[in-house]
């Protein structure tokens, strides 16, 4: 028996996209209509406005930063390392990526050594966002990308990102959304439950397909034991402060900020 995303959300997950990742960039560009890059640019301006380029490094005698280093930021479900090279690039960070498929971390790593022989700013491994392998205020800032629709539990997912960060530090996501007007959802409706599959089969064969036929009932589904103001809810509970919301494209992307409290 297939299993589900409600089943075992990271053993479907890593299911869902162990066939994708060689052309995974391209074609989330056409089945999103180019609206991944956008949304992309727009999380990532929300941690360049809120970081600053030097963070502090430990404490000396007086207990003020003895040194300055390049701010540490955590990409989560960082596939094929998109967003986490765009991260240093706009930032000047060092970024780590984490992510649970093998498959999407092989091809991150193929991106980042052909965007950096050198691969010293990116580095990438293999984490599950439930229980990160990081100690408690390890990062300056975090991202995450199309990451809650794939977890158990929202709630123990977001405290844990929390745990991560320092006092203070900015985080941003991304992920589909549902179009608030019902004139645009009608329309979402169609694209996702018959042009998105037919797309994916034509352009990307059968994994594509079964990506296409998924993620249009998915989204639905999550936003229905989700709304966006638990969501919100649930940021806030775990540590986040000034949580924002930007519904982009018509109500196609959301994008979320905030930050640690603390700082």
């Amino acid at each position: 028996m297939a299993t589900s995303v409600t089943d075992d959300p990271n053993r479907f997950a890593r299911g869902l996209f162990a066939r994708l990742p060689n052309r995974y960039d391209s074609l989330a560009e056409l089945l999103s209509m180019g609206q991944n890059g956008r949304w992309r640019r727009a999380m990532v301006d929300r941690i360049v406005a809120g970081l600053p380029r030097d963070a502090p490094a430990a404490a000396g005698a007086t207990g003020r930063p003895a040194t300055s280093r390049p701010p540490r930021i955590l990409d989560v479900a960082s596939g094929t390392a998109g967003v986490a090279l765009q991260l240093a690039d706009r930032v000047g960070a060092d970024v780590v990526g984490v992510d649970l498929s093998m498959d999407m971390l092989r091809q991150g790593s193929s991106n980042v050594a052909d965007a950096d022989p050198g691969g010293a700013r990116v580095g990438l491994v293999a984490g599950r966002a439930e229980q990160l392998p990081f100690a408690d205020g390890t990062f300056d800032g975090l991202t995450f990308t199309y990451l809650l629709r794939y977890v158990a539990d929202v709630d123990a997912t977001m405290a844990e990102l929390a745990r991560v960060l320092r006092p203070g530090a900015p985080v941003a996501s991304l992920d589909f959304m549902l179009p608030p007007t019902r004139f645009w959802r009608a329309w979402w409706w169609g694209y996702t439950r018959l042009v998105l599959p037919v797309a994916g089969w034509a352009t990307g064969g059968r994994p594509w397909f079964r990506v296409g036929r998924f993620l249009g009932p998915n989204i639905s589904g999550h936003y229905r034991r989700h709304p966006v103001d638990a969501i919100v809810t649930a940021w806030r509970s775990a540590g986040l402060q000034d949580v924002g919301v930007w519904t982009m494209s018509l109500g196609g992307g959301l994008v979320m900020w905030g930050h640690r409290s603390g700082g």
